[in-house]
């Protein structure tokens, strides 16, 4: 099986994607980046990020319609999984990497299904 193109999208790109993105980084399923929705994002996501992934996991509801609304013709060729993380972990923070975890694991299955 090839390795999927993994694109985690969260508001500013600081704290919850590049905490999924790094402890993916490793995984031999996966090619990952991140990126955020917000003009302020430390890494802002592009319609190339877009077309790249196979699957974007979205911490939050609003971060699927924000998206949406930047990229209308992208979201039809890419899967969407929404987490529902909160924003209040930091950056590599333990309780953030258990979710991430759990919901990386959850949705890999769920696609191998």
């Amino acid at each position: 099986m090839s390795r999927l193109n993994v694109l985690f999208v969260y508001s500013r790109n600081q704290w919850r994607s590049p905490t999924a993105e790094r402890i993916c980084s490793d995984d031999a399923r996966m090619n990952v980046r991140s990126a955020g929705t917000s003009c302020s994002a430390v890494r802002r996501v592009s319609v190339h990020n877009i077309a790249w992934a196979d699957v974007i996991p979205v911490m939050e509801w609003d971060h699927r319609a924000r998206r949406r609304s930047l990229f209308p013709r992208k979201i039809q060729h890419s899967t969407v999984r929404v987490p529902d993380i909160p924003n209040e972990y930091q950056l590599m923070d333990d309780g953030l990497i258990e979710l991430l975890q759990s919901s990386v694991e959850a949705s890999l299955n769920e696609l191998r299904e």
